[in-house]
């Protein structure tokens, strides 16, 4: 049985899989675990293959969501992601990494937002 909060992070989840599907992503793979983490959601964009963090909170203390991210769960997420490209034997694809912000309102349902090249390498860009 999951806790509440588990349950919670997986509601957010699925409703950052429903909003990609939506805007016409095609998900390759969630919660796909790599030696040190798990990435959790990794979509296709038309041609950008594209690694997607979610992060859920119960409201905006602290920041709120977009603060869960720090610098060094950003290198975590870009080393994850290189596993999974080198895994996979991925190469000459543009890549981007994003984060969906799920945050728990008490008027009303989930706020869901997607950041776009939320951060990245410290080179000027990435192609496999």
């Amino acid at each position: 049985m999951l806790s509440p909060s588990q349950a919670f992070g997986q509601l957010a989840e699925n409703l950052a899989e429903h909003m990609l599907r939506k805007k016409g992503y095609r998900i390759v793979g969630k919660n796909v675990r790599l030696a040190g983490g798990e990435l959790d959601l990794v979509a296709e964009d038309q041609e950008t293959l594209v690694f997607i963090e979610v992060k859920a909170r119960r409201g905006n203390r602290f920041g709120g969501a977009p603060y869960a991210i720090s610098t060094r769960k950003q290198q975590q997420i870009i080393k994850l992601a290189l596993c999974y490209l080198s895994k996979h034997r991925i190469t000459n694809t543009p890549c981007r990494l994003d984060v969906i912000l799920v945050v728990e309102t008490q008027e009303q349902s989930p706020q869901v937002t997607h950041i776009e090249h939320a951060f990245e390498l410290p080179s000027s860009g990435w192609q496999w």
